[in-house]
């Protein structure tokens, strides 16, 4: 009977060493954090007239400069896929909120090369005094462990191409 105790003591510790293992390893992996990204620029124009050049959810092709194509599927609510000028990599962005009377839309990524999960960005546009607007793209994701400057770097490269490019584009 005490060899049948031992077994049982021995099969516990082990038990409970397995489980304090597992609960170490779950805390050791958290998930990394969420980040947030925004970038602005003003704009000469009203916001109708900015939101009319750049609220189109494929009109982004227009404005930012590393896009080459931009093909909306045509359901509600749309995807588009875009593809990079040098159709070396695309992004699949489901649009998720749209509201054209203040000039935004909100949209996550489907699919993308960059190094981010459960990215989630808004496109606005905003008055900033007589005929000139500023235009507002912000973003939540979490990006992949030991990659976030490469994501936030990334990001941060599109958003100030694309701002810029409209800048350029409604200047008077």
């Amino acid at each position: 009977m005490k060899k049948h105790t031992t077994e049982r003591n021995v099969t516990a510790l082990t038990s409970s060493a397995a489980l304090g293992a597992l609960a170490f390893l779950t805390v050791g992996t958290s998930s990394a954090f969420a980040a947030t990204l925004s970038y602005r620029a003003d704009v000469d124009g009203t916001p109708s007239a900015v939101w009319a050049a750049i609220g189109p959810f494929c009109a982004i092709k227009d404005w930012l400069p590393q896009v080459g194509a931009c093909i909306e599927d045509g359901k509600s609510p749309p995807t588009r896929t875009v593809v990079t000028e040098d159709g070396k990599a695309a992004f699949v962005e489901t649009q998720t909120a749209r509201d054209d009377a203040k000039y935004s839309y909100s949209y996550n990524f489907r699919a993308t090369p960059l190094p981010v999960r459960q990215y989630v960005s808004t496109i606005k546009v905003v008055a900033n005094g007589k005929d000139t607007s500023t235009v507002i793209w912000s973003s939540t994701y979490t990006p992949e462990p030991g990659k976030e400057k490469d994501a936030s770097d990334g990001l941060l490269a599109i958003y100030e191409a694309g701002l810029t490019s409209i800048k350029a584009r409604l200047a008077k």
